[in-house]
């Protein structure tokens, strides 16, 4: 029983050592380039850490994810600044505006102008509203400074939201794999449903 136990600890520690510096590495590049499903990787670890016996697991995967999020944004806010005040733009600032419509981009700027710093909070809890926000903000040339201030707390609602969707996924199921394929499915749901919705809006006999 000891041996078993020692055994388990060992397994829990290796997968620590290896998992939470791959975590911030993903969530890092996704918010750089936003083409990994940063959220359902936040829920899956969440997953992951529920079935564990470490106390602070679950803490650890929170802070992992916020603070991966924060500084991806704040780089890529900082290469978008220095794209605005360059005469040539950069990749940077065109792969930002590349994935801002003209409509979701105009929606943000008056929901930007209206709400401040409040919209950029709630943009990251929008599938596909983090980048539209953080354009809005570039062409409203907030500073990073300021910026920053109000993506702190928009990152750590992010990672709570999504390590709650992973939670609720690890409760469900007693194996972590289980847990692992029902938070993804619902990661995928929960990023779907707005896009699906505004489709049905948009076709919807006048």
């Amino acid at each position: 029983m000891i041996a078993l136990a020692v055994t388990s600890t060992s397994t829990e520690s290796a997968q620590q050592a290896i998992g939470y510096p791959t975590l911030f590495l993903l969530v890092l590049v996704g918010a750089l380039l936003p083409v990994i499903p940063t959220g359902a990787l936040v829920s899956s670890a969440a997953v992951v850490a529920f079935h564990q016996t470490a106390p602070f697991a679950m803490a650890l995967v929170f802070v992992t994810a916020s603070l991966a999020a924060f500084l991806g944004d704040a780089a890529l806010y900082w290469l978008g600044r220095r794209g605005l005040r360059s005469r040539g733009g950069s990749r940077w600032l065109e792969a930002i505006r590349s994935r801002a419509p003209e409509e979701r981009l105009a929606q943000a700027q008056g929901k930007l102008a209206d709400h401040g710093v409040t919209v950029l909070v709630l943009s990251r809890l929008v599938p596909a509203g983090r980048i539209p926000v953080m354009l809005a903000c570039l062409l409203a040339e907030w500073p990073l400074r300021r910026f920053a201030r109000g993506n702190l707390p928009a990152c750590l609602a992010w990672a709570a939201t999504y390590q709650l969707i992973g939670v609720l996924g690890g409760s469900l199921f007693p194996e972590p794999w289980e847990g692992v394929v029902a938070a993804v499915a619902l990661t995928v749901l929960v990023s779907a449903a707005p896009l699906v919705w505004r489709r049905a809006r948009g076709t919807r006999p006048a």
